[in-house]
């Protein structure tokens, strides 16, 4: 009897305890569902945010799949009206599918999780605990107890930490005819430090920190999707590289195949004689073997791509064959003078303006580490006061205990903290190196990208004309054939020429393309939207009125 009416008393005293603070704790009980989803809108709100002011595109962030993206599409058997594809969509399907693209959406997302938790660390915090128990000797319970904690803390900006304590309680003896004995308390203290410790610049560092990491995650994302883009528009124009090769080589192969039937019948009319039927021949099987060697390459490079998309590779894939022809079509661009280039690269590319502001960061960690050198000087200030035995709301604050304590900790001994301040001396002055060498390796990779923009420009021109050259031989060829005056080696000859011209304009278009894509990329403008790859010129052309992060911004705010 004397068990159960422990177990009934201690039920019940739980049950009152529970019921008085299970308000105050209820805002912070959600599910794991609702904290996914609060931890989510919390992060890309900081994105939106932190992209909208480094000046990059709106575009909704996020790193959730989405649910009919093509993969999915391919997997569930339902792919329809994917193709043929152009460059834009290529870039779209690449952005839902490509799992090195999502794996940069999930390092942007954690280091904006990241700063969630440096800021909650100077909001006000909560935390609350409930207890209930039972005690005694034997199989004699003897005393039953509950009770519950309520607490609140600030850290503030000069390092002090604020917290008040509110706490219930009831027990009662279970051996005797004693009642519950109820009471509360509230505490409130306060902790300074005065030297080591102490100053917004110190405290609020992590915060600061994490901040900065945001803006350099950005910053990598948006320098990825450059990167990314123009990796993979190579890919793209290669892989139509490698249809125009196969094409050419089928045009290739009619025409000697065509030549080849005439030959044999001028032969068989005793009009040739069998070596040119023979030379024929064996140009007819080399252009087969060589359409054979084109079409595996265009296999090899088509899967390759899909793999690059993350698509399944047993997925038939169209791309558009019209696209090199609207590329032919564009007019060449304009020469960049290196006096207008190599200054707008050094004030607009993103991963050597994070290399600037990280030397600014090294700066900050000699000032933290010189502060973990100084005396430790903290004061510490308490009060409490208990309500009276069975009345919980009944304080006698004249009967309030309090404390201060002023407590030195002298700088006996400080090895690691010595170690840790020469270290930030030694980073400080690498990321003084690594600003140079940023510098430095920007300018030489632009000036030869230039160099070789303007000779792959001015290659394509020479192919163009080479190009025209070749038909033009063709043609002739063709015509002193049939009138006697050139025989089968020499319209062989000039129909390979032709070949080799239409293959080499096509190579020289495709690299003169990408040679233009990197001086884009590594100028950072250029811009990746829903109508494909292009370049800001506006920006170039002004480059304090635009661009993302222009004039060399400040990663912090």
């Amino acid at each position: 009897m004397r068990r159960n009416a422990s177990v009934a008393s201690l039920c019940a005293l739980a049950a009152g305890i529970g019921s008085s603070l299970f308000l105050a704790f209820l805002p912070g009980c959600k599910s794991a569902a609702a904290q996914r989803a609060q931890a989510d809108k919390e992060v890309y709100e900081l994105v939106a945010a932190r992209r909208a002011k480094l000046g990059f595109d709106g575009a909704e962030f996020t790193i959730d799949p989405p649910k009919d993206s093509l993969r999915a599409r391919i997997l569930a058997g339902d792919a329809h009206g994917s193709g043929p594809l152009k460059l834009p969509q290529v870039l779209e399907i690449a952005g839902e599918n490509s799992r090195d693209y999502r794996a940069q959406r999930e390092k942007l997302y954690l280091a904006a999780l990241d700063l969630t938790l440096e800021r909650w660390q100077f909001k006000l915090q909560r935390t609350g605990e409930l207890d209930a128990g039972v005690a005694g000797t034997g199989d004699t319970a003897e005393t039953a107890s509950a009770g519950g904690s309520f607490g609140l803390s600030k850290l503030l900006g000069s390092g002090a930490n604020i917290a008040l304590d509110i706490g219930a309680g009831m027990a009662r003896s279970l051996t005797f005819q004693d009642g519950w004995h109820v009471g509360t308390n509230l505490g409130l203290s306060v902790t300074q430090p005065l030297l080591r410790g102490f100053g917004k610049r110190i405290v609020m560092e992590p915060l600061t920190q994490a901040e900065r990491n945001l803006v350099y995650a950005v910053r990598a994302y948006e320098r990825y999707r450059h990167t990314y883009a123009v990796d993979l528009a190579t890919r793209y124009w290669r892989l139509l590289q490698s249809m125009n090769t196969v094409q050419n080589q089928e045009r290739n192969l009619k025409s000697v195949q065509a030549l080849s039937e005439e030959n044999i019948a001028k032969a068989k009319a005793g009009r040739l004689s069998d070596i040119e039927v023979g030379q024929a021949h064996q140009q007819e099987l080399t252009s087969q073997n060589a359409l054979i060697d084109a079409q595996a390459r265009l296999a090899t490079a088509l899967d390759d791509l899909k793999l690059f998309l993350g698509l399944p590779v047993q997925f038939d894939l169209e791309i558009d064959t019209n696209a090199l022809e609207e590329l032919s079509q564009q007019a060449l661009g304009d020469e960049l003078p290196e006096e207008l280039v190599l200054p707008f690269a050094l004030t607009h590319r993103l991963d050597h303006l994070t290399v600037l502001d990280q030397f600014d960061d090294r700066k900050r960690k000699v000032v933290v580490a010189a502060d973990q050198l100084r005396s430790g000087l903290t004061l510490a200030a308490n009060a409490g006061v208990a309500s009276a035995d069975g009345k919980p709301l009944d304080y006698d604050f004249s009967q309030t205990t309090w404390s201060a304590t002023l407590s030195w900790q002298l700088p006996i001994d400080l090895l690691p903290q010595r170690n840790d301040y020469r270290k930030s001396i030694i980073d400080l002055e690498s990321a003084a190196r690594a600003c140079e060498a940023s510098h430095d390796t920007i300018e030489a990779d632009l000036r030869d990208e230039l160099r070789t923009m303007h000779s792959q420009r001015e290659g394509y021109r020479i192919q163009q004309s080479a190009v025209s050259l070749a038909e033009r031989r063709s043609a002739s060829t063709d015509m002193n054939k049939a009138a006697g005056r050139a025989n089968t080696r020499d319209a062989l000859e000039a129909q390979d020429a032709l070949l080799q011209a239409r293959n080499s304009a096509t190579s020289a278009l495709i690299d003169y393309t990408l040679a233009r894509l990197a001086v884009w990329r590594d100028l950072e403008i250029l811009r990746v939207d829903k109508d494909g790859i292009h370049a800001d010129e506006d920006a170039l052309q002004h480059p304090d009125a635009g661009g993302a992060e222009a004039g060399q911004k400040p990663a912090g705010g």
